[in-house]
């Protein structure tokens, strides 16, 4: 029953939430928010890691992109992009105390951390299963929303891994 409300009050809050704008450092305090909110549901944080390093990663990517369109003169954009996401979002992540602690581990690493970096790779992974699906279809999409769907199916696929080997 609690999950059923809480996945009611998400989908509410999803639906009344108004458009999301560039990143920036409020969304590392969103994503704090968020980790909060998963442990009080009871999800691990190896879990919620994973989502966190895709969110990071993804987030990165769009702006590296929104960069290029720009006549900024910024180095190395993407990896410009990408340091600076995990900066403004593992650093405050261990200064409010949601990472670092010698219970919270898994394998001698910090579940979120853990999380967050297996959660970039498998993101990664789905970007460039979406870009190997097409180039066996001529350049096509298989299915609509594949470029949203790899990464989701795989990023669903690790979360029931982590899922069996913490529970």
């Amino acid at each position: 029953m609690q999950l059923l409300s809480s996945l009611i009050v998400l989908v509410v809050f999803l639906a009344l939430a108004p458009q999301a704008q560039a990143v920036c450092p409020i969304c590392t305090i969103a994503v704090g928010a968020g980790l909060g909110f998963s442990r009080y549901l009871g999800i691990d944080d190896s879990i919620t890691g994973l989502w966190i390093g895709a969110l990071i990663l993804s987030s990165a990517l769009w702006t590296a992109n929104w960069l290029e369109t720009k006549p900024w003169k910024i180095p190395h954009k993407t990896i410009f992009s990408i340091v600076l996401f995990y900066l403004l979002t593992i650093p405050p992540l261990f200064w409010m105390g949601m990472i670092g602690h010698d219970l919270n581990k898994l394998f001698g690493v910090d579940k979120i951390l853990l999380g967050t970096t297996l959660g970039s790779l498998v993101f990664t992974a789905g970007v460039f299963l979406d870009k190997y699906l097409r180039t066996l279809n001529e350049g096509k999409v298989f299915i609509y929303f594949q470029r949203v769907i790899c990464p989701v199916l795989l990023l669903s696929i690790s979360s029931v891994i982590f899922f069996l080997i913490t529970h």
